[in-house]
């Protein structure tokens, strides 16, 4: 929902970073085409954002400044849940050798606040901060299958059931059903939904109340994942760490 009295300005300033982001470097004759802005108002947010180190200039090119993992960084420490769930998601990684991952939901998309990678991990693509759909994820399902029915509702009105893989959910009947199933095992599962050859298993992290904070899980290559290891041993070590951050957290 948008806000009864946006400040164009600032939307023009965010809009600049959210480009920088996406493009890495950009000079301003490139930034204000993209961003349909004429030059000198580009350069006077560019200006703006340099002063207080949120950008930096090289050469004639712009870049978002360190400035940016500052902010996050503190944003993240302060996060009890964070605080919490850190170390059980280090021990999950050295335990399996696989990668491990902790994300909340935000604005109706998965955050990720960290990973941790075992022995054996693959390098993907998440990083602290990331957004995902939540969808497609097994992490994200954990959370979905625990949040109100409404929310989820309001969730799939904003931001759609997009198919990344032939895999994903792509229909509302499809989440439901998956979400069913979340609810009977305790976790959720997905097998190349957001990306190809990878495998995930999620356990949901929930306040005293009943209420989903996030969720955590492993991440490995399917050959490295046999379906028995999806409803064995790897199930096993995943809810128990969960149930260390839920007792931690709690109590």
């Amino acid at each position: 929902m948008g806000a009864k009295h946006p400040v164009r300005t600032t939307e023009k300033t965010l809009a600049v970073v959210e480009e920088l982001r996406q493009r890495g470097r950009c000079g301003v004759t490139e930034l204000a085409s993209n961003l349909d802005m004429g030059k000198s108002g580009v350069h006077n947010h560019l200006t703006t954002l340099q002063e207080h180190g949120y950008v930096l200039k090289r050469g004639d090119e712009y870049q978002l400044g360190l400035k940016f993992l500052e902010v996050g960084g503190y944003v993240r420490k302060s996060m009890e849940f964070y605080q919490v769930a850190e170390p059980e998601v280090k021990a999950l990684a050295d335990e399996t050798g696989e990668l491990a991952n902790l994300l909340v939901e935000e604005q109706g998309m998965g955050v990720y606040l960290m990973r941790s990678k075992g022995e054996d991990a693959v390098d993907l693509d998440t990083y602290a901060g990331m957004r995902a759909y939540l969808h497609t994820t097994a992490l994200g399902k954990a959370i979905l299958a625990y949040l109100p029915e409404s929310r989820v509702d309001e969730i799939v009105d904003r931001h759609g059931l997009e198919r990344e893989t032939p895999k994903s959910i792509g229909t509302r009947e499809e989440l439901s059903d998956a979400l069913d199933d979340v609810r009977e095992r305790g976790y959720a599962i997905d097998d190349g939904e957001r990306l190809a050859g990878l495998r995930c298993l999620a356990a949901p992290v929930k306040a005293s109340s009943g209420e989903v904070l996030g969720a955590i899980s492993v991440s490995a290559p399917a050959s490295r994942v046999s379906d028995e290891d999806l409803h064995g041993e790897l199930p096993e070590r995943v809810l128990s760490a969960a149930n260390v951050v839920e007792l931690n957290i709690n109590y």
